[in-house]
């Protein structure tokens, strides 16, 4: 199938996607279906544009496998998250500020869908590889692969262990990955997207592999991710997480500088 075709294919399916979790989220009050929905879709346009792509076979079939088996984890991940906990207070924010309208919040889960599409351009590139692609990249891929699943995986695990805890609180974690980068999860999260660069290897679209890792980074780094996240944090956590962004590197991994009341010892 060309390209263009199974792109709109894509796009229309998360579309539809986003629609059926905009009625979820209308029914139970709670935004963060949109997460669950858009990494679902990005994990099928993966699988999907593999499996119709006219490019070397190795490429596709890492593809599908890289790409559906982040989808799947990471979605499964969401889900338990948005079924057994309160809305996430990123979302409860827009619903105060919105007043709770649905069709601003319908607009938000519709505009997603061409974020999915806009993700799956690395996906395209490694489809569209006419060549086969060399084993040393395939391996580089795999790596990257496992490395960035293993890393957000336990850096999820450990939050997860810490926010179960009622004597944390209010308080800030600072436990395994997490003493080291204030958001390790998206750390991987954007690493993950470098597998693609290597799996594009020889493509004619190899320069579309280009936009996964940047993109991610401008959404991370100044859009949806860092930035809500940590509004949303300093409203719930106050002084104690000033002090975790005086000490820990924001998104890189580093060892963290001294606390402030340490450093005046």
């Amino acid at each position: 199938m060309n390209a263009l075709p199974a792109i709109a294919i894509v796009w229309g399916v998360s579309l539809l996607a986003m629609t059926v979790g905009w009625g979820w989220q209308r029914r139970h009050t709670n935004a963060g279906m949109v997460d669950v929905v858009w990494t679902a879709c990005v994990g099928f346009a993966a699988i999907f544009l593999a499996a119709c792509g006219d490019g070397a076979w190795q490429a596709r079939v890492a593809l599908a496998v890289l790409g559906g088996s982040w989808g799947l984890r990471l979605a499964l991940h969401l889900w338990q998250r948005v079924t057994h906990e309160p809305e996430d207070g990123r979302y409860q924010y827009l619903r105060a500020h919105w007043r709770g309208h649905q069709g601003k919040f319908y607009l938000f889960f519709a505009g997603q869908s061409l974020l999915v599409v806009l993700f799956a351009l690395p996906f395209a590139a490694v489809a569209r590889s006419p060549v086969a692609t060399f084993w040393p990249w395939i391996t580089l891929a795999a790596l990257l692969g496992i490395v960035s699943v293993v890393g957000e995986t336990l850096a999820d695990r450990q939050l997860a262990r810490f926010r179960a805890d009622p004597a944390n609180r209010g308080r800030t974690c600072r436990e395994g990955l997490w003493r080291y980068s204030r958001h390790p999860n998206y750390f991987f999260e954007w690493l993950h997207w470098f597998a693609y660069i290597a799996l594009a290897a020889g493509s004619p679209w190899f320069w579309l592999s280009l936009s996964g890792p940047l993109v991610m980074f401008v959404f991370l780094r100044w859009i949806s991710g860092i930035p809500f996240t940590e509004a949303q944090a300093l409203r719930t956590r106050g002084e104690d997480y000033r002090d975790y962004q005086r000490t820990t590197p924001m998104l890189f991994p580093w060892f963290p500088k001294p606390a402030a009341r340490e450093a005046t010892r």
